[in-house]
């Protein structure tokens, strides 16, 4: 529920507009609602500026359609992440307003609104098998009202596709660097520009990658200053972070 709701419902209430009871009704379950098989946290767009996503791993189909009638009935954005194109066919019978991402697995449901913040977040990838988790941070930027901007396949092993594109990097208030195999491309990133840099490992690459191990050792030990660095594979907590650090 939003802020601008509640203000609504107390302000009916306070001019008698609105009966007590319906008023409770409409309330009643902040700040969670109890389905039995999840507490459904309806207070946290108060809490946290944007309400409650929806990881579908693990998750049977009835409890996540269970969960997106009660978020739809909340008129609020919706994201679903990890989510399979079998399970949005289910869902978006009789649901016009949710979309899907293929390539970040994301189905979400946009409200009308402004872009929020300051200038964009631009999010860079080594490789275009980088892509998928790139997307799944773009559509949780764009969902939350975010301007964004990318610049995808310019990994270190042909530095000068990055270097041709610094003035673009120098424009951006927030930078998402999406790297597997070594993950060198967030430290080179972060040397060349005066804004924060959030690097996200992947699980792109062979062996002794160790499924983004390798990656995220390499960001985690970054030389550069400036540099936060988020799970394997974590594109959503990296675009969830950048449009918090851009409010």
């Amino acid at each position: 529920m939003y802020k601008h709701t509640i203000r609504k419902i107390l302000r009916r209430l306070e001019k008698r507009e609105m009966p007590l009871n319906k008023a409770f009704n409409l309330l009643k379950d902040l700040p969670y609602e109890d389905l039995g098989f999840v507490k459904l946290d309806s207070h946290r767009q108060i809490r946290k500026g944007f309400p409650e996503v929806v990881y579908c791993g693990g998750k049977s189909p009835r409890h996540i359609e269970s969960i997106v009638n009660r978020l739809i009935q909340k008129k609020g954005p919706i994201l679903l992440t990890r989510a399979s194109a079998e399970l949005f066919d289910q869902l978006k019978k009789g649901r016009p307003g949710l979309r899907y991402n293929e390539l970040a697995k994301a189905i979400y449901a946009k409200t009308p609104a402004r872009k929020t913040g300051k200038g964009f977040t631009l999010i860079v990838t080594a490789g275009t098998s980088d892509i998928p988790v790139a997307e799944e941070a773009r559509v949780t930027l764009d969902i939350m009202g975010k301007a964004v901007k990318v610049l995808y396949d310019v990994g270190v092993a042909g530095i000068h596709r990055l270097l041709d594109r610094k003035a673009l990097l120098n424009k951006a208030n927030i930078i998402i660097v999406v790297a597997g195999m070594e993950g060198a491309l967030a430290s080179v990133v972060s040397g060349l520009v005066s804004r924060p840099v959030i690097a996200v490992p992947t699980s792109v690459g062979y062996g002794a990658s160790f499924k983004g191990l390798s990656a995220l050792l390499t960001m985690l030990n970054c030389c550069s200053p400036g540099v936060a660095v988020v799970n394997i594979d974590n594109g959503f907590g990296a675009g969830y972070f950048a449009a918090l650090i851009n409010k």
